[in-house]
């Protein structure tokens, strides 16, 4: 019978590759068009991988665990003339993929070459295997005192200057010689460990190039008693965290400059205020994006956060749904931390962090007394490029604001 290709689909703009993680089908099984068949994690997210066509898996060629790159044959099926009509049964083209230039000047940094290569070379018949993780550049300074052999290796290992930092350089100017190198991977070599997922590694990569921008954190304290009550008062109990994404949006809304991304010699204003909200999954952070959060009630805020974050725990949420965004929301909260410094992901220009609610006592003009109040502590994150302090202080104080009264939200 004429036999259809299953391809590793495109999963997003700058994904390259996938992880096999879940096999649900065997060579022999009925298939329908479109039935999800492979699950496939990226550094964003789990996706499926589905049938092109109803008939029969005749070969699955990929392994569970194993990674391949975007338009890789992953087996057969068996179907109808008619339904193989609209199908070549052709071997992809070498797959000739790079990272996204995702920051000014990152072209000119260093990225292990031979992970590019390998990238590039992977295709033609059937599915062929990746070892995983993502170029990083290293831009550390001292790069330049690494031997070309040290640098070699590292290619081959897809290391980065940020994996040797901890390494103490016993050559001419406490240069990391290949000796030192190759201690500090015996020492690994003796230690428990395991392979990151494509999250982790996903969110690892993310944090090194959002710390390649000059950040700041501001703090302030702001009373909930009003969020509190407010929130008893609604049918759909919107938590502590959502009253805070309100808030932003609004006051983001308010101060358009704020709301700005600085991309080489420009400040590119946002055209829709899209705010994202961190919710931890298995292995790492996810930042689903609530769109146009200004224009979006508590009541149908509660209803997509909901959505959003179940998807999130099942690592379901598509790149799709995690791109652009100019700000985010933290809840740490619930985590029981009365104050943090969470870094913005690379595209977003801030960051709320919303520490736990507490009972203290505060000073009563009025009465003359101190009073109990439930106080938590809202730190803003910024990309110092874009804004500066007096505007952050500006956009937190607003926020802080709204959060008193909450009959604005």
């Amino acid at each position: 019978m004429p036999q259809v290709p299953i391809i590793m689909p495109q999963l997003g703009e700058s994904i390259a590759e996938a992880t096999i993680v879940d096999i649900k089908v065997k060579p022999g099984d009925e298939v329908v068009a479109d039935q999800e068949i492979m699950e496939v994690e990226t550094n964003k997210a789990v996706m499926g991988v589905t049938t092109p066509c109803k008939g029969k898996i005749d070969k699955i060629a990929a392994q569970v665990k194993e990674t391949y790159p975007i338009g890789t044959v992953l087996g057969y099926v068996e179907a109808s003339a008619e339904d193989a009509a609209k199908f070549t049964k052709t071997t992809p083209k070498d797959v000739q993929q790079k990272v996204a230039q995702e920051i000014p000047g990152r072209s000119e940094q260093e990225v292990a070459p031979a992970r590019q290569q390998k990238v590039a070379a992977r295709g033609g018949n059937g599915a062929q295997q990746s070892t995983g993780g993502l170029p990083v550049p290293a831009g550390l300074k001292g790069a330049g005192f690494l031997s070309p052999r040290v640098r070699a290796r590292m290619a081959e290992l897809q290391l980065t200057n940020a994996d040797l930092a901890g390494i103490l350089g016993t050559g001419s100017g406490n240069r990391v010689t290949i000796k030192d190198l190759e201690n500090f991977l015996s020492n690994i070599d003796n230690q428990k460990s395991s392979d990151a997922s494509a999250i982790r590694t996903g969110v690892a990569d993310a944090m090194r190039r959002s710390w390649s921008r000059p950040l700041a954190t501001i703090g302030s304290s702001v009373r909930l008693d009003a969020v509190l009550q407010d929130r008893q008062s609604r049918d759909s109990k919107p938590g502590p965290a959502l009253y805070a994404v309100r808030a932003l949006a609004l006051a983001l809304a308010e101060n358009p400059s704020a709301a700005a991304k600085l991309i080489g010699g420009k400040v590119v204003q946002s055209n829709s205020i899209d705010i994202g909200v961190a919710v931890e999954a298995e292995d790492g952070i996810m930042v689903p994006i609530i769109r146009a959060a200004d224009k979006t009630s508590l009541i149908d805020l509660t209803t997509k956060y909901q959505e959003l974050v179940d998807l999130a725990r099942k690592r379901r949420v598509s790149p799709d749904m995690q791109a652009g965004g100019i700000a985010a929301v933290s809840n740490f909260g619930t985590f029981g931390i009365e104050w943090g410094t969470p870094i913005p992901l690379p595209d977003q220009t801030v960051l709320l962090g919303l520490g736990v609610g507490k009972k203290v006592p505060r000073w009563d003009e009025t009465k003359k007394e101190f009073v109990p109040v439930t106080e938590a502590q809202l730190t803003l994150s910024f990309d110092h490029r874009s804004l500066d302090g007096g505007g952050g202080g500006r956009l937190l104080k607003r926020v802080i604001e709204l959060l008193e009264d909450p009959k604005k939200l």
